[in-house]
């Protein structure tokens, strides 16, 4: 028998002929053959083969085509010189009906049957292993001298005919600090599956136990590890499983077809990917083109002038918007809130910057098709649904949004409101966004910036975004201009030392992620313009649909309209007006919005941002 060491410097038609004589101690073939391509292999009837064949081209992650043969076909040229694929794979199973009912060194003696039956070849991860070691990463599965792991997911795949199944992933424990570097060696080697479909928690993707791996073998994460997941061939052999054919072959998971073919040939995948953390507990990555990432960074520059001169400069932290727009471009649910009583000797007290921000960033998430909602102050919940009413009249929303309401009942009431049964395992919203809301102070009070305290209009919806801290999964954004809002907590020190009477109004409440804008309806412009920019990007687009499905075309992009306009904006603002709602700084009713003239400012940094 042949031992193990020098497998990976062998030439691939060596190493087939070897296994061709069962003279192989191995059980698999991770890190055999370095730098060529490897092939899942998946053998059935030939009556099924365009069908299943839609459904590799559907699910293109999991399922990159190398080849398929002609029924009865054994050889296959266009991928190696002297091949037979009865006998050049470590193991193979049998399938009857979706159970397997063998496991075989050999198909020879099915030569008859397989007369009728095509082989499609799969693309494999082993083919970047290569690739990745070159990066500096270590490829811990081979370190520790067996399988990769592989894992049934929750993720659903486009379903073809018969074929239907979840996407199955392989994990590799990657050090945080070469995330990048593992994202950056596998994204163009399409044909080996290609950038990870998801790094951080198991959880995310439905596997409970990482230690538990329905495929393959366990493998222990160092100290500093991050769990990183790719798609995986095994798909295939989920997808044979649930079609119940009356006889079907596989290779053994693990066990891959080695190919003549060298991992040379690239797909450019829309720029350069980029690793960012964007949450904590449960641990989770997003990845995200740097052309994609920079065009956020300059949206944020752009909003962050200050032109009512308030020293908001030194609130600023560089990266925020792109950190919340990533978190909530993740996010199925989304709760805003908004609404800033300054003028508390009028009524409504309502001020006008804020309901745009938040119509604008709630238009994005509709044409996104998120589910969102509003909360705001029960008294002034006939305001915001006739705002409601006419942004949508305006075309600026698809449909009226759900408007609630929260009071403090009892300890509980906020965990209540978020989640199910107050329940933090089964949350109702994803993500929370605060936009110019006014926020609690130390000591409890709501202050405008003159420092006048307007606590009796509030309701306490800050006591949400403290409550979202303690529910796993759900992540909070705050944006504003002053210091005084929701969510800006995470900039109190700097608040309290720049801002006037920072001192008194700081808000003591923290978001995640704080936006800061000169003005904060600005904010909410640029986070929905960051969200089409976000699912824009390829790179980006992949990761969240998980590399199963089809990308979306150019022409199917129909979030565009929801982006915001002069045109919808200015509309909105005349509606402000008639509905007695007052200009912040100067309690104007006028067309304008902190003392600024909505044109050639507002309009303006509409312009801009678009």
């Amino acid at each position: 028998m042949l031992l193990t060491g020098g497998l990976k410097s062998l030439l691939p038609h060596v190493l087939r002929r070897i296994i061709r004589c069962n003279r192989l101690t191995i059980s698999n073939t991770s890190g055999m053959a370095e730098g060529y391509k490897q092939a899942n292999v998946v053998i059935l009837h030939k009556s099924l083969a365009d069908d299943f064949e839609k459904f590799c081209h559907a699910n293109d992650g999991p399922l990159p085509l190398l080849h398929r043969s002609q029924p009865g076909d054994w050889k296959c040229p266009s991928l190696s010189s002297d091949s037979d694929i009865r006998t050049d794979c470590l193991q193979y199973r049998k399938y009857e009906h979706g159970a397997c009912t063998a496991s075989l060194k050999s198909l020879k003696e099915y030569s008859e049957q397989l007369k009728d039956m095509v082989t499609f070849y799969l693309g494999c991860s082993f083919s970047f292993e290569k690739a990745v070691q070159k990066a500096g990463i270590p490829i811990r599965n081979v370190e520790q001298k067996c399988n990769v792991s592989m894992y049934k997911t929750s993720v659903p795949c486009c379903s073809v005919s018969i074929f239907h199944c979840n996407l199955v992933v392989t994990m590799r424990p990657i050090p945080e600090s070469k995330l990048e570097a593992a994202v950056l060696a596998t994204s163009e080697l399409k044909e080996a599956h290609g950038a990870p479909i998801h790094i951080g928690d198991p959880g995310l993707l439905g596997i409970q136990d990482l230690s538990k791996p329905d495929y393959g073998d366990p493998v222990h994460l160092h100290p500093g590890d991050i769990p990183v997941f790719w798609a995986c061939g095994v798909t295939g052999v989920e997808a044979i499983i649930n079609c119940r054919a009356p006889l079907a072959f596989t290779h053994s998971p693990g066990c891959m077809f080695i190919t003549d073919l060298k991992n040379d040939n690239v797909r450019s995948l829309g720029g350069v990917p980029r690793v960012h953390c964007i949450s904590q507990d449960p641990l989770h990555f997003s990845i995200v083109s740097a052309e994609a990432a920079q065009k956020i960074n300059t949206l944020e520059t752009l909003i962050g002038i200050d032109p009512g001169e308030r020293g908001i400069v030194h609130l600023q932290r560089q990266g925020e918007l792109l950190a919340a727009c990533l978190a909530l471009s993740h996010a199925g649910s989304v709760l805003l809130t908004t609404g800033f009583p300054t003028h508390f000797s009028h009524e409504p007290p309502e001020e006008n910057d804020g309901p745009p921000g938040a119509l604008a960033i709630a238009a994005m998430l509709q044409a996104l098709e998120k589910r969102v909602a509003i909360v705001t102050d029960r008294r002034a919940m006939d305001l915001n649904k006739k705002i409601m009413e006419e942004a949508v009249q305006l075309g600026i929303l698809k449909k009226p949004i759900p408007l609630l309401s929260y009071q403090r009942e009892s300890a509980d009431s906020a965990l209540m409101f978020l989640c199910e049964n107050g329940d933090p395992g089964r949350p109702r919203f994803d993500h929370l966004i605060a936009i110019e809301r006014a926020g609690m102070a130390a000591d409890g009070n709501y202050y405008n910036a003159r420092k006048v305290n307007i606590k009796h209009l509030v309701d306490p919806i800050d006591e949400l975004f403290l409550a979202a801290q303690t529910i796993p999964g759900v992540t909070t954004t705050g944006v504003g201009d002053g210091g005084n809002e929701l969510g800006m907590g995470k900039v109190k020190d700097a608040v309290k030392k720049h801002i006037k009477n920072g001192d008194v109004i700081a808000c003591d409440v923290e978001a995640d992620f704080t936006v800061v804008a000169g003005v904060s309806n600005w904010g909410g412009y640029a986070i929905a313009c960051a969200l089409s920019v976000l699912r824009s990007c390829e790179i980006h687009e992949r990761y969240l649909r998980r590399a199963v499905g089809f990308p979306r075309a150019p022409s199917e992009r129909l979030w565009l309209p929801a982006l915001p306009s002069v045109t919808k904006e200015e509309k909105l603002l005349k509606t402000l007006v008639q509905l007695g709602v007052r200009s912040g700084k100067t309690a104007s009713l006028e067309m304008e919005v902190d003392g600024l003239p909505f044109y050639n400012t507002h309009s303006l940094m509409i312009e801009k941002l678009l």
